[in-house]
């Protein structure tokens, strides 16, 4: 919660004068020394990295002017994230009675984190360097499965006497990325043990599935003017997949939505024709839109002439004058035969 308030209210690249803080001798820290100035993202990767709580102390006081007032807002940011089994008294994380939380809630925090590309950056380093302050300090990531296993990815450690040794876990497989939390382990090796257990369980059960791919050539067709019997074909414009727990096959349906009627040129390939509806389970899951899979140019007089010319309709016109024609001229030649005929004389006895 410390990290998320200093990453919601400060810069990464504030330069922050470290406060005077008294660690308890089994405290993780990287002693700073009073007055010292360091990046906000360097005392971030410290507290992320090696549970430095000298670093947390300095950043509660740099985004709220004191402790106390730093836990108000920790308090109540968690009551808007509906944190329901979660009370912080400090911001360290040090054992206190109204200091608990609960896996579920824990794993919630850690998804809101998720968000912020430095916070994923930095937890699935082994190691880092803080690079700001009066001397450069090289910090190894606490949570040890990082770099042991190459698909683990984060988060965080932690370990008080009451709480016993806690790690919230990711991981990411396949597109499916997972987060765990193993609170209150006996020791650093069950931890972990548990820790990898149930990130193997859950990729057991959570699968990406694919509805449709970026490019899929959709089953759309849309006529294009001035050019008979040519259809121009749509494809999806974006991928759309979701991580899905025991997927049976694909759930997923297709339906296009604002498609034109016709088409005519020019136009140009990937420009957007209409959307694709996306629905699984009877729910909207997405819209993407429907794009041009070719290039049409423009018709000319000489394309547009001759397609109207093949049209059925104009063909039947033509017929039909044509026809007309005839007929006018038969019957005007009946009628200029009639009018030349001789008169027949009277006969004379």
């Amino acid at each position: 919660m410390t990290a998320l308030l200093v990453l919601e209210r400060s810069k990464l690249s504030d330069l922050v004068p470290a406060t005077p803080y008294r660690a308890l001798p089994a405290e993780s820290r990287i002693n700073l020394r009073p007055g010292e100035r360091l990046t906000t993202a360097d005392l971030l990767r410290g507290l992320l990295v090696y549970s430095a709580n000298d670093a947390a102390a300095t950043l509660a006081t740099h985004v709220a002017g004191s402790t106390p007032a730093f836990v108000r807002l920790m308090n109540r940011r968690a009551r808007e994230l509906r944190l329901t089994g979660t009370h912080y008294a400090n911001p360290v994380g040090l054992d206190d009675p109204g200091n608990y939380s609960t896996a579920r809630d824990l794993v919630t925090l850690t998804e809101r984190l998720w968000r912020y590309r430095f916070f994923r950056r930095t937890v699935k380093h082994e190691t880092v360097t803080l690079k700001s302050g009066d001397r450069s300090r090289k910090l190894t990531n606490r949570n040890t499965l990082i770099g042991r296993f190459d698909w683990v990815n984060g988060v965080k450690t932690g370990h008080t006497q009451q709480a016993g040794w806690v790690l919230v876990g990711a991981g990411r497989r396949k597109g499916v990325q997972l987060f765990s939390a193993v609170l209150g382990a006996p020791t650093s090796a069950a931890r972990d043990a548990d820790t990898l257990n149930l990130l193997r369980e859950g990729y057991t059960h959570y699968k990406r599935v694919t509805a449709v791919e970026r490019g899929d050539v959709q089953p759309v067709a849309v006529p294009i003017r001035w050019r008979r019997g040519a259809v121009l074909k749509l494809m999806a414009g974006r991928t759309v997949s979701r991580v899905l727990r025991d997927p049976r096959g694909n759930p997923f349906t297709t339906r296009p939505l604002k498609v034109p009627h016709a088409v005519e040129g020019p136009i140009r390939r990937g420009e957007p024709l209409g959307l694709l509806e996306v629905r699984a389970g009877g729910r909207r899951v997405a819209v993407v839109p429907l794009v041009a899979a070719n290039t049409v140019p423009r018709a000319g007089l000489a394309q547009q002439t001759k397609d109207w010319f093949t049209h059925p309709a104009a063909i039947v016109l033509a017929a039909a004058a044509v026809l007309a024609g005839v007929l006018l001229a038969r019957r005007g030649t009946k009628v200029h035969r009639r009018r030349r005929r001789p008169r027949e004389e009277p006969e004379t006895a």
